[in-house]
């Protein structure tokens, strides 16, 4: 398992200059953590969700959730129970499984009891879990966030590895800011205390703009909405921190899709897509990504790594812009390189790095350039987007004619 492997050959020599790593999911928390990339969201009711999840490695889905929570009708819970254990249990036993998983696969039940059920059924099919999402943890009226962490862990023990909890930070007491700190000083106390299963925190942009009656449209970022960018700024002030105590943050939901009316001109820069990718270029404005990409560039400023998605077209997106920009690789091995401290000018010619003060971004920058990683120095994210859309195009083919 490792991302752009839908690329061939001579496509990996062209565009990176360090190709990414093969993903070993039993590696630590901070290598899976960055490599998640782009989380896609599916409703466990969905009748064919194995088949269908192994189709989405081929548009270079990496990590992926069956949703027992939101995404599933209150009446329709049950049916999406047996759904998802029968689909778990067919995964297991497809050969492409066998070969080594495709994928990391993650649950989002609706309570620890829920959780512990379906790992008592599950049967073969727990052997596919890398673990769960852990819904609205904290929040008033919800299971408090101890009985989550301590399921999980009863799931681990039961399937006999480690199978890994990322709480989602999405409540009210979170979003106000009279109970925002009281709230996030307790989940971090609990999460110190189950450390060993915390894979990442990830963070609800949805429900916390409902708390506001809010809802970023197509042309805005969530970091334009500014009681929401507050929410996110305190969550990693409180649980991101880079002194050893923090864990990886991943980015808010994009939930978006194409709709054919702008109300705003592109701020997509059209130098990326020099050379014959214009074409790119207009697909991305007219599927609104380029919104995407813009809320991209604002995660990665903000600590902020990966991304929830609900539709495949996100993915591509997502990790394109998740590669190691040469520019930043050399500079990220520059400060590491320095043992004693002190300042230097980039090789680049157009800033300075301290390794004092740099080595902590710079050791993220290396992380993730091991999951994602270095381009090439003259190739962009879009010469990156351009390859991943011939390859899904070579996929679908393939499928056309029945090989």
């Amino acid at each position: 398992m490792r991302h752009f492997a839908t690329l061939d050959a001579e496509q990996h020599q062209r565009l990176f200059l360090h190709p990414p790593r093969p993903l070993d999911l039993g590696a630590g928390r901070d290598e899976l953590a960055v490599a998640l990339g782009a989380t896609l969201y599916c409703p466990a009711t969905r009748e064919r969700l194995a088949g269908d999840l192994l189709k989405l490695v081929g548009r270079g889905v990496l990590s992926a959730v069956a949703c027992l929570e939101d995404s599933v009708p209150d009446d329709a819970v049950a049916r999406a129970e047996e759904v998802l254990v029968r689909e778990l249990a067919g995964l297991a036993r497809t050969p492409a499984w066998a070969e080594g998983p495709p994928l990391m696969l993650f649950v989002r039940p609706r309570s620890p009891e829920q959780l512990l059920n379906v790992v008592e059924r599950a049967g073969v099919g727990l052997d596919c879990l890398l673990g769960f999402v852990v819904p609205k943890f904290g929040g008033a009226g919800q299971p408090p966030p101890k009985e989550w962490l301590q399921a999980v862990q009863a799931a681990s023990d039961r399937a006999g590895r480690r199978l890994w909890a990322m709480p989602v930070l999405e409540s009210r007491d979170i979003a106000h800011l009279d109970t925002r700190h009281a709230a996030l000083f307790a989940i971090r106390e609990v999460l110190d205390a189950h450390r060993d299963v915390v894979l990442a925190v990830r963070t609800g942009a949805t429900d916390l703009s409902a708390a506001y009656g809010l809802r970023r449209p197509r042309g805005q970022t969530v970091w334009d909405v500014r009681v929401v960018a507050d929410v996110l700024g305190d969550v990693i002030n409180v649980l991101g921190r880079a002194d050893g105590t923090g864990y990886p943050i991943t980015a808010p939901v994009w939930e978006h899709f194409s709709s054919g009316e702008r109300v705003f001109r592109t701020s997509l820069s059209a130098g990326p897509f020099a050379e014959g990718a214009e074409e790119l270029r207009e697909q991305l404005i007219a599927d609104d990504l380029d919104g995407l990409v813009r809320e991209l560039v604002l995660d990665r400023v903000n600590g902020l790594q990966g991304k929830t998605v609900i539709h495949p077209s996100h993915v591509a997106v997502v990790h394109a812009t998740s590669v190691v920009t040469h520019e930043d690789y050399s500079d990220a091995s520059d400060v590491v390189a320095q043992s004693g401290g002190g300042a230097m000018a980039s090789a680049y010619r157009n800033k300075m790095n301290e390794a004092g003060p740099h080595r902590a971004w710079a050791e993220r920058v290396l992380l993730r350039a091991g999951a994602f990683g270095v381009a090439r120095e003259d190739v962009s994210y879009a010469h990156l987007l351009q390859a991943q859309d011939e390859a899904w195009r070579t996929v679908r083919a393939r499928r056309g004619t029945g090989s």
